[in-house]
């Protein structure tokens, strides 16, 4: 597995700094601070993979520090942060040289794709290389993870709790990933837990089991249907998450190609796998992420996701 990819992340705003770290190094990346053009200069000794770069700073602006960087080094690619109505200024950063720009706020799954993105840019030679699997998933550490004694009514709010933004911004956004990993004692994976799981919960038996042919003509009246729903969420709130998780995703080692864990998807009807190495769970890689992966190879490469 490639070692993790080595993030400077300049700004002048401290709040946003840290944040935007903590937000990072929970989707598996290493980080460098620096909070002025002239630090960003010597943290360059730190050999970052990729600069973000915020456009408006005091001193030396972002159009600034970039110049100084491609002197130092042509081959780092830089993506900067722009603000809303900032369109021009970042077109004039990718005439200076920048590898993109996104547009603030941004969302996390959004800037993390980029970054790896523009990594996969520097190391490319002749024919362009894809990332593994084990480069493309969600650490287990940034994932919402819930015990397999919890109650109904703990794992509906865990799930309501990941659709809301985790991390909200003027620049940047974290959401949840709106499925629960169950965890035994041992914090080993028993199961996930998904919306389509707490649904399938609520639905009396009788209604999924087989029918008499004669039933099948049968139309339940809009009475039958009334005050179900408020009854059956009463009467499965104390059951345990184990009573109605999924199993655990299928698993792919994380030295794994796209099209292995696209295949498996498909395949196995999986929206996401575990990725695995050694036998260890390390993380979770989702339909969406194999979605931002297909968009680099239909999308021609100069379209700026901040537009």
């Amino acid at each position: 597995m490639t070692q993790p990819i080595k993030v400077l992340m300049v700004d002048d705003e401290k709040r946003f700094r840290e944040t935007t770290r903590k937000i990072l190094e929970r989707n598996g990346f290493q980080t460098i601070l620096a909070e002025n053009g002239a630090e960003a200069l010597k943290s360059l000794d730190q050999g970052p993979d990729v600069v973000i770069l915020d456009i408006r700073m005091p001193g030396m602006d972002g159009h600034e520090v970039l110049e100084k960087i491609i002197e130092i080094k042509p081959d780092l690619p830089v993506i900067m942060l722009t603000g809303h109505g900032e369109k021009d200024s970042a077109e004039q950063a990718l005439v200076l040289g920048a590898f993109d720009y996104l547009s603030k706020p941004c969302d996390i799954d959004l800037l993390s794709d980029k970054i790896r993105e523009a990594r996969r840019s520097r190391q490319q030679a002749g024919k362009p290389q894809e990332d593994l699997v084990g480069s493309v998933m969600i650490p287990l550490s940034a994932y919402t993870t819930i015990d397999e004694d919890a109650t109904i009514a703990q794992a509906v709010e865990a799930l309501k709790n990941s659709f809301v933004a985790l991390t909200a911004t003027d620049r940047i956004m974290e959401t949840g990933h709106r499925s629960v990993l169950v965890m035994d004692k041992e914090k080993q994976i028993q199961g996930i837990l998904t919306i389509r799981d707490l649904l399938e919960l609520v639905l009396p038996g009788y209604l999924t089991s087989p029918k008499p042919s004669m039933a099948d003509s049968i139309q339940y009246s809009p009475m039958f249907w009334r005050g179900m729903f408020t009854s059956a969420i009463e009467h499965v709130r104390s059951s345990t998450i184990s009573e109605v998780m999924s199993p655990v995703p299928v698993s792919i080692d994380a030295d794994a190609t796209l099209m292995e864990a696209a295949w498996l998807m498909v395949d196995q009807d999986q929206r996401r796998l575990i990725i695995t190495q050694n036998g260890k769970p390390l993380g979770v890689i989702r339909e969406q992420d194999l979605f931002f992966e297909m968009g680099k190879g239909l999308i021609p490469s100069r379209t700026r996701s901040g537009r």
